[in-house]
């Protein structure tokens, strides 16, 4: 399975698109469409047809990814792929690996799943300890698309 276009709209919506660098909330340097620079040299600046050709080549090692850790049997909506592949793409393949959403999920555990990804009390909706309103929002939006 792959990210929809609608998926990839709502990861362009809560990323926004940055032609120089700055740094994310979390200190990593960033351009583009959350684009991490790991590179060096760094980007300078970056257009948006750049930005995006490198989003979607993120978001096909993201679809990749998921692929890999969802059990087969498992099934799943677009929607519900699409709101975890930007969940990957704003948590880290690390933090979404071990989550005990993924647990859930491979135990086809759906409502459970989504509790833990995306409620107030248990997804990723915190910046250093501290409540982001933009993080809960992207939250909904993916569970929006989760239910969708």
């Amino acid at each position: 399975m792959q990210i929809s276009q609608k998926g990839i709209n709502l990861i362009k919506e809560f990323e926004g698109f940055r032609p120089t660098p700055y740094k994310c909330p979390a200190g990593k340097n960033t351009i583009g469409y959350g684009h991490v620079i790991e590179a060096k040299p760094f980007l300078t600046s970056i257009t948006k047809q750049e930005a995006e050709i490198i989003l979607k080549k993120e978001l096909d090692r993201v679809s990749a990814y998921l692929s890999s850790v969802i059990k087969q049997d498992v099934k799943l909506t677009q929607g519900m792929f699409d709101a975890m592949a930007s969940l990957v793409f704003n948590w880290g393949y690390g933090n979404f690996g071990h989550s005990k959403g993924l647990i859930r999920l491979n135990n086809k555990r759906y409502v459970l799943a989504a509790i833990e990804f995306f409620s107030k009390e248990k997804g990723i909706v915190n910046i250093a300890g501290v409540f982001s309103k933009g993080l809960y929002r992207r939250r909904q939006a993916e569970l929006e698309l989760w239910n969708d």
